[in-house]
């Protein structure tokens, strides 16, 4: 329930809905490029995460290759550097009030995503065993 209600107020007054907009629009303009496409999947995966940020995290995804460190080293080098600066600076500004604080980490775990996301995807928080955690084996 808690948070349900962070989400809805991040929406409200943590620039949750104005960083869905901006993240939409930059994959709108990647898509509208094709070279881009990928990017352009990145931005609406950006998108998602900064709309709904509590109660989720991002995983790096077992599956991806060598094609998404490269491209991450471009997104890094032409987007991610400012992306990931623009979220630690509003992170900070947001940590400053004691009722920012909780906006204020959703923008800290922004910053790996925007710098580096491809060959991530989100995932729900519940949905994750922790690591110290050893599988079940049932007696035979």
């Amino acid at each position: 329930m808690i948070r349900f209600i962070l989400n809805v107020l991040w929406l409200i007054f943590g620039s949750g809905i104005v960083l869905a907009l901006v993240y939409g629009f930059a994959a709108l303009i990647c898509f509208a490029l094709i070279v881009t496409i990928p990017f352009g999947i990145a931005a609406l995966r950006l998108a998602n995460y900064a709309l709904w940020p509590f109660g989720r995290t991002l995983v790096t995804r077992p599956t991806s290759g060598v094609a998404s460190d490269v491209g991450n080293v471009v997104w890094a080098i032409v987007a991610g550097w400012w992306l990931a600066l623009t979220h630690i600076v509003q992170g900070i500004a947001l940590c400053v009030t004691i009722i920012g604080i909780p906006f204020g980490i959703a923008n800290f775990k922004l910053v790996p995503a925007a710098f580096w996301p491809l060959g991530r995807e989100i995932v729900e928080i519940d949905d994750q065993a922790p690591a110290w955690t050893t599988p079940r084996v049932s007696p035979a």
